[in-house]
């Protein structure tokens, strides 16, 4: 009688030490093969009361460079020509026929725009002898001015973003210039308030630029305004050409 009670006491230990053993396994699988078991929701505890949150992966594309400063010729789809002089203050005639594209000649924002041409031969004012014009300010911080223009598009306003190589305007003969073959009148200065029209027209020669972007090259006049602009001192207002 005391061996049946005996092997009934063992049957039951074994019993329960398998069970032990068999969860402490499963435990064990899970564990091994990532499971989270605080994620496993309890008896009567909706699927979604607990969230698992995954850290969120380390960025794996590189910052984007900086775009390099590119400059190109201020006419395009045409023939044209830059005079390599100009009378009485630094700038430059790019002879061109009517109709051609005055181009951005660097990344920037519009400055200024006249569209109504104001010139009157009989008194010459020198404001108004540009006729319609636009000016960009560049990424480089210099000032780009074309004037004598023909048309210029409603979108191209002041503050308006624009690429090198984008249309600002078609090139004319109006202002002074209705009286000379068809060109552009380019300037190269420093950004001022509006209205300075006698520094915005031109304050540093651009020949040598244009030169060097109608031939693909980079030429940057950013040093050469900084030293004209320390030149000429305090602003009181035009004098030349007046």
């Amino acid at each position: 009688m005391r061996r049946q009670v005996w092997a009934v006491v063992l049957a039951t230990v074994l019993v329960a030490v398998v069970g032990v053993v068999v969860a402490l396994a499963s435990r064990n699988d899970a564990a091994s093969r990532g499971g989270d078991l605080d994620a496993v929701p309890s008896a009567g505890e909706s699927p979604t009361a607990r969230t698992v949150v995954t850290p969120a992966p380390p960025p794996t594309t590189r910052p984007s460079r900086t775009r390099p400063i590119v400059y190109v010729f201020p006419v395009g789809g045409c023939k044209a020509s830059a005079s390599q002089s100009h009378h009485d203050y630094p700038a430059s005639d790019i002879f061109a026929k009517v109709g051609c594209r005055f181009v951005a000649p660097v990344d920037g924002r519009v400055d200024e725009v006249t569209r109504v041409d104001e010139w009157d031969p009989k008194t010459n004012v020198g404001r108004d002898r540009g006729g319609l014009s636009v000016s960009v300010v560049g990424v480089d911080g210099v000032r780009y001015y074309g004037s004598h223009l023909s048309a210029i598009p409603a979108g191209i306003k002041p503050g308006l973003q624009v690429r090198a190589g984008q249309t600002l305007a078609l090139t004319g003969k109006t202002g002074s210039a209705r009286a000379t073959p068809a060109h552009l009148h380019f300037g190269i200065s420093w950004p001022t308030a509006a209205g300075k029209w006698w520094i915005r027209r031109g304050s540093v020669s651009p020949q040598s630029y244009l030169n060097a972007w109608h031939d693909g090259k980079t030429l940057s006049p950013v040093q050469a305004v900084a030293r004209a602009r320390t030149a000429y001192g305090v602003d009181r207002g035009c004098r030349s050409y007046c």
